[in-house]
């Protein structure tokens, strides 16, 4: 019994001076560590430094911002809003008739567009009593709201081109910016 007391004392004494190591004079983390960095610092250093390289990696090679800027994705898409471009949508196939991509036409390499493609390598686009013809045949848009008014003679699509334009065709031709644009200058596909 002895022997039990002195240590207790001792311990006692230790704990004290700030000389033990006993689990008994280690303070559990306060709350407000706990909410800003957790129980564990150096694990939470890890994480943050995990979730900025992968959100870095994320957002400068694969999902880009875009921002639309006019009417003439309405009502899909509407004026200001934000979406995400998947820059590798297009890594194992094509682009597809009635995708929704972003794509820089001639205004230079910093703007892009956000449009719709309707015309694909080889083919021929034509508008007729605002309906949209592809080799003379009438396409079906599901997406179209909006009634069309467009004519336009037929134009052939490049060999590695894609003919891009808005879902709001109720602007007049000139108005709306669309056309060909080289498969090179999508960006990528537009995810949300």
């Amino acid at each position: 019994m002895g022997a039990a007391k002195a240590h207790r004392t001792e311990r006692a004494a230790n704990r004290d001076f700030g000389m033990g190591t006993d689990a008994e004079a280690v303070r559990p983390p306060g709350w407000l560590q706990r909410v800003l960095i957790g129980r564990n610092p150096k694990r939470t250093l890890v994480r943050i430094l995990i979730l900025v390289v992968v959100s870095t990696v994320l957002f400068k090679y694969v999902l880009q911002p875009i921002r639309v800027e006019g009417g003439s994705m309405l009502p899909t898409y509407k004026d200001r809003s934000v979406h995400l471009v998947n820059r590798l949508a297009y890594f194992c196939h094509q682009p597809r008739r009635g995708d929704v991509v972003a794509i820089r036409l001639e205004a230079g390499e910093h703007v892009m567009y956000m449009k719709r493609i309707i015309g694909l390598p080889g083919e021929t686009v034509e508008f007729r009593h605002g309906r949209l013809y592809i080799d003379g045949r009438r396409m079906n848009e599901p997406y179209l709201v909006f009634r069309c008014y467009w004519d336009h003679d037929p134009e052939p699509v490049g060999t590695n081109q894609v003919y891009v334009v808005g879902d709001n065709r109720t602007m007049p031709w000139d108005d709306h910016v669309k056309g060909r644009g080289s498969l090179d200058r999508v960006v990528g596909k537009v995810i949300l």
